[in-house]
C-alpha cells in the first residue's frame, strides 16, 4: 500500500470514530475497510449497558461490507485514542475468516500510525482458509 492509501483509510477511520455510540467506556472507535473492490466500508464502535453485547467498529464495517457482497479485503485502518491501538481479539479472529490484510493502526487523530498484518496479530489463527 502507498503512504497515500493509508492516509486515505486513516482519515475515513477517523471521521467514522465521531460517530460511535461509546457513553460507557467514553473510548470511541472508527474503522475503515478496503475491499479488493475498490469500495471502502466504514463502522464506529456501539456499545451496550451489556458489555457483551457491544459491537467493535471493526467488525461494524465487516458486516457492512458482506452486506454489500463484498467477501475479499486488502487492508483496514482502526483509529482511537492518543496512541495507535490494534484490533481486540474478536475483530482479530472475525477478520482472519476473510484471509490476511494489512492492519493499520492509527490514533485518533493525526497521522501517526503502525501497520501489520492480521497474521503477525494473530498467528496460528483458527481458520478454513489454510
Amino acid at each position: 500500500m502507498t503512504e497515500s492509501e493509508i492516509l486515505k483509510l486513516v482519515e475515513l477511520a477517523q471521521k467514522a470514530r465521531l460517530y460511535s455510540y461509546s457513553p460507557y467506556s467514553g473510548f470511541a472507535v472508527g474503522a475503515a475497510l478496503l475491499a479488493e473492490s475498490g469500495k471502502i466500508y466504514t463502522g464506529a464502535n456501539c456499545e451496550n449497558a451489556s458489555f457483551g453485547a457491544t459491537i467493535c467498529a471493526e467488525r461494524a464495517a465487516l458486516a457492512s461490507a458482506i452486506s454489500a457482497g463484498e467477501r475479499c479485503f486488502t487492508a483496514i485502518a482502526v483509529a482511537a485514542g492518543d496512541k495507535p491501538v490494534t484490533p481486540c481479539g474478536i475483530c482479530r479472529q472475525t477478520l482472519a475468516e476473510f484471509g490476511d490484510m494489512a492492519v493499520i493502526c492509527a490514533t485518533a487523530e493525526g497521522n501517526e500510525y503502525k501497520l501489520f498484518f492480521l497474521s503477525s496479530l494473530l498467528p496460528e489463527a483458527f481458520t478454513s482458509y489454510k
